[in-house]
């Protein structure tokens, strides 16, 4: 009853969240040149020497001209590593959601703005930018009502969705900070990101649909919020028709946007004021709450995106990430639409209903670009390739790799099978700390190669350095280190929300005057990137630094291994020995002979020294939600740690850890009884 008060644009996207129809796409427009992030004009190697060299110069330019701005910003930046100061477009004035609603709405408001893929394949639901904007303004303006100020913190707890992406851009219009939590945390992780940030609001839905599931979105929240004294109100929207507990702070959104006006005066933002907080896992208890802040940001996220997928005006661009990560943030919400795309949000999974659900998708949507994780691609090389070829792919243009470095097969059979080797690919580089795409093999010189897993090139502004271990900078090729960044670029994170001092010591401190990103990286000849994982997952081994990604790519090479994680642990003599947890495919025949074939692998491929001196099979591996396996968690087990896990929020499945501790536990058995 609600949505039908809203006028016809809202009405129709708060009904399709419960199964209104389909409009069709609208014919592509144009790209105006005004509002299209755009490099300065000349050769690819200029702009990136101008960006090295001239770092004000090259965003001077591209931030006033691609940005709408409200007031002109007069220092393009102010910036210093060794103080951990990072400041851009000091003095402008703008609005995010203006950037990324307003202006296009002026010149083509009914353009595509989302194309929201629901969890059942089919019904999918298209929202115009007019209509975005309009619902958008209204949820601003609902939150205006109940307390909510520039500054202030809204939690948004939901699935992807185009009333969660118009709940990011209300916060941005009114000023205030949105927080988007995974609509898959527990309780407890909800708490400690909502108490950490001390937010006033939190936006949920009642319930929320994934793979053919339903999860209970809002009883989570009411656990949640029991111990969350700063929460004022929960706004309650409806994804399906079932009825739930609304208490005291309960408040139906879909109600209350129906009492507000479509319009809502843009809050006027200094370019460093906070856009969003994002909390991101450590090795320490505590979540990072990152901060990104508003010009800088937007402008990274929208010429990365333009860039390095080869974005053109009427291109559908189809990101699979969930909103509640960076990736998300970066590319389905804030790059896409401040460019003016239509972009594609992804409720449901990879294998829902069947293992052709990405392709049957891409086929029906006519999606041009498309961006996944290697955890879901190896996923779908467990089954035939069949599920992929049944579905036309022809409008695919560009696929793209997010998260951890992808291996040789998931990457040979992304190209060959689902781009029928003419798809560019990229496999990009970067973090929740970077805000956008930092190392990608485009944008490039035209018809420049691209090397199977490596991300290769540094975008415009991004400088990086290998260090050896004592601090010294590695010049020239064919050497590995760890991988710094040697300047600012706008998009980065500015601070740790309420800790600075944290920020400075987890990025800034290990080299000083340099961004450390916790990664090694392995420099060719040529002068390519490639990231061989995270640092602390270097192994040395009798003197031998080995990062673990080159061994989990050489046993990922067996048939019958569809993915590995291999971590260090301490070892009598040679001070480091590899262990190896295995994921073995279904049919993939004796065990002893795979592992006995695995060791062969690796000593073929790398040298003997390499072979893991443990191997064990396990069902599956710890990751987040985002795709990245957390081979922290398996380094404690197999080193007695087991008890202290850490920061275990962003675990997937927590069930998992039970699994493979019981298996590391018969494994133990048996290699006793052997002896």
């Amino acid at each position: 009853m609600a949505a039908r008060c809203l006028g016809r644009g809202v009405g129709r996207l708060l009904g399709g969240l419960r199964g209104v129809g389909v409009r069709a796409l609208a014919a592509p427009r144009l790209w105006s040149s005004a509002s299209a992030p755009a490099a300065p004009p000349s050769s690819y190697q200029e702009r990136i020497a101008l960006a090295a060299r001239e770092p004000a110069a090259f965003w001077g330019p591209l931030a006033r001209d691609a940005l709408v701005w409200d007031t002109p910003y007069h220092t393009v930046s102010d910036c210093d590593f060794r103080s951990g100061r990072i400041s851009w477009f000091l003095g402008g004035q703008l609005n995010v959601s203006v950037n990324c609603l307003d202006q296009h709405v002026q010149k083509s408001p009914e353009s595509i703005a989302l194309i929201w893929e629901r969890d059942e394949p089919g019904t999918e639901v298209k929202i115009t930018y007019r209509e975005l904007l309009e619902t958008t303004c209204r949820l601003a303006n609902t939150l205006k009502r109940y307390g909510v100020r520039r500054g202030d913190r809204v939690a948004i707890y939901m699935p992807v969705s185009p009333l969660a992406v118009a709940a990011m851009l209300a916060c941005a219009r009114i000023g205030a900070i949105h927080n988007v939590i995974f609509a898959g945390f527990s309780a407890g992780s909800l708490a400690g990101r909502i108490n950490d940030a001390q937010c006033k609001v939190v936006i949920t839905f009642n319930q929320g649909l994934r793979g053919g599931r339903v999860v209970q979105l809002k009883k989570i929240v009411d656990e949640a919020i029991k111990v969350c004294p700063s929460v004022q109100h929960v706004l309650v929207a409806h994804r399906t028709d079932n009825k739930v507990h609304m208490g005291d702070l309960d408040i139906s959104l879909e109600q209350e946007m129906a009492k507000e006006e479509p319009v809502c005066a843009p809050e006027s933002m200094g370019s460093e004021d906070t856009l969003f907080l994002l909390y991101t896992s450590g090795s320490t208890g505590k979540p990072k709450g990152l901060v990104h802040t508003q010009a800088g940001y937007l402008l990274y996220a929208a010429l990365t995106h333009r860039l390095v997928f080869d974005y053109r005006p009427g291109d559908v661009f189809g990101c699979v990430a969930d909103i509640g990560w960076i990736t998300g943030h970066s590319y389905v919400v804030y790059g896409p639409l401040c460019n003016g795309a239509t972009s594609v949000l992804f409720e449901s999974t990879p294998v829902y209903p069947d293992a052709g659900r990405y392709w049957e998708t891409v086929q029906r949507l006519k999606i041009n670009q498309f961006y996944g994780a290697p955890t879901a691609y190896r996923l779908l090389l467990k089954f035939e390739d069949s599920w992929v070829k049944k579905y036309d792919r022809s409008s695919l243009r560009t696929l793209g790799s997010v998260g951890e470095p992808i291996n040789h097969e998931a990457w040979e059979w992304l190209h060959t099978v689902v781009g029928d080797g003419r798809c560019t690919l990229v496999d990009t580089w970067w973090q929740t700390e970077t805000g956008g795409i930092c190392i990608s093999p485009r944008p490039s010189e035209e018809g420049a190669e691209i090397l199977p897993c490596m991300a290769m090139r540094p975008l415009f502004g991004i400088v990086p350095v290998l260090m050896d271990e004592k601090g010294n900078i590695l010049e020239g090729g064919d050497v590995s280190g760890a991988l710094c960044l040697s300047q600012a670029w706008p998009g980065m994170a500015r601070t740790i929300y309420g800790d600075h001092q944290r920020f400075l010591d987890a990025y800034f401190e290990a080299y000083p005057g340099y961004y450390f990103t916790g990664d090694g990286a392995y420099r060719t000849e040529k002068g390519y990137y490639e990231i061989t994982g995270r640092m602390d997952d270097v192994i040395n081994i009798s003197g031998h630094r080995l990062g673990t990604a080159e061994i989990e790519d050489a046993m990922a090479d067996h048939p019958a291994v569809p993915e590995t994680a291999v971590i260090g642990y301490p070892h009598d003599i040679k001070g480091e020995a590899a262990f190896a947890f295995v994921v073995l495919k279904d049919d993939a025949g004796d065990v002893d002979v795979v592992v006995k074939e695995l060791r062969s692998v690796v000593a073929d491929k790398i040298a003997k020294y390499a072979v893991p001196d443990q191997v064990l099979v396990v069902k599956r591996l710890p990751k987040t939600r985002s795709g990245k396996v957390m081979r922290r968690l398996l380094r404690k087990i197999v080193t007695g740690r087991a008890q202290d896990l850490g920061d275990t929020t962003t675990l997937e499945d927590p069930g998992v850890i039970t699994e493979i501790l019981s298996a590391y536990q018969e494994y133990k058995d048996k290699l006793g009884g052997a002896k």
